[in-house]
């Protein structure tokens, strides 16, 4: 038995491993690439040999230079940051109440409206898009945050983890709480709210993920290229007329800083949340 539970352990952290490198090595070659000029991502691709002789940190200097190329970026990624912190903040509050009531409360037809919740992870978004777009024409959101932010405020896939979550809350602080004289909204986010810290950690980087990288609906929304965000953005270097890698895998690879800055500062909980979420209830 120990000999086969070494044998099993062995398998499972190579394959691990295997896969660890799988996923690192876009990453890795997208950071070599960066320091190369844009002509020899075309000549070699994303290669990972270390030629020092043709490296350098031309690519960053031109970034940060200050031109028009250097300036245009940095709009398109404060609009993907101030767009990213609110679509954040207001998707988690928003998916955190409807959960709480669904978890907390019980009232008529509550089974029916959580199926329902459940039954829009099933439709593709590519199906929604043209209702989703008719819409915000007919209330004047297109070239607006707002048309980008509202559509996908309430997730269905956050208010089910959240669900998953407080499910396995005791719900003896509710009713404590209420004898000891606090009200409604105080147990939502003065008892309830710190408890679920972890998923709050957990959806935070999800939700940071999915609205950082989202290019599809807001280059539908936005007309104006003042308010592209960076997807959009780096898309618009690579054109029939000409192509501007140098900006774009430095970008790209800069454009990877909040992402990592957020995991960073929540992953203490990541793992808590997520695991809790998925086998409570």
């Amino acid at each position: 038995m120990v000999k086969k539970r070494k044998i099993g352990t062995i398998l499972s952290t190579g394959f691990f491993a295997i896969l660890g490198l799988i996923v690192i090595f876009p990453v890795f070659a997208g950071l070599m690439a960066s320091f190369r000029p844009g002509r020899e991502l075309i000549r070699r691709g994303l290669a990972i040999n270390l030629d020092f002789s043709t490296m350098s940190l031309s690519n960053y200097a031109y970034l940060f230079s200050g031109n028009e190329d250097s300036i245009k970026y940095f709009n398109w990624f404060k609009n993907s940051m101030v767009l990213t912190i609110i679509t954040v903040v207001l998707t988690l509050m928003v998916c955190y109440t409807v959960a709480y009531g669904l978890t907390m409360y019980h009232f008529k037809m509550k089974k029916c409206l959580f199926f329902l919740v459940i039954a829009t992870m099933m439709v593709p978004f590519e199906i929604l898009l043209l209702p989703l777009y008719q819409e915000m024409i007919d209330l004047k959101l297109i070239n607006s945050m707002a048309g980008v932010i509202l559509p996908g405020l309430c997730s269905a896939s956050t208010i089910f983890f959240f669900r998953q979550y407080m499910i396995g809350l005791p719900k003896d602080l509710l009713d404590a709480a209420r004898i000891d004289g606090c009200s409604e909204y105080g147990i939502c986010f003065k008892i309830i709210f710190p408890i679920t810290k972890p998923a709050f950690a957990s959806m935070a980087i999800l939700t940071t993920m999915g609205s950082w990288n989202n290019m599809l609906w807001p280059m539908l929304i936005f007309r104006d290229a003042k308010k592209f965000t960076l997807p959009i953005g780096l898309n618009t270097l690579l054109t029939p007329y000409g192509n501007n890698y140098d900006l774009l895998i430095a970008g790209s690879m800069f454009g990877i800083i909040p992402i990592f800055i957020v995991f960073l500062c929540f992953q203490k909980y990541f793992i808590d949340g997520m695991t809790a979420g998925a086998v409570k209830g």
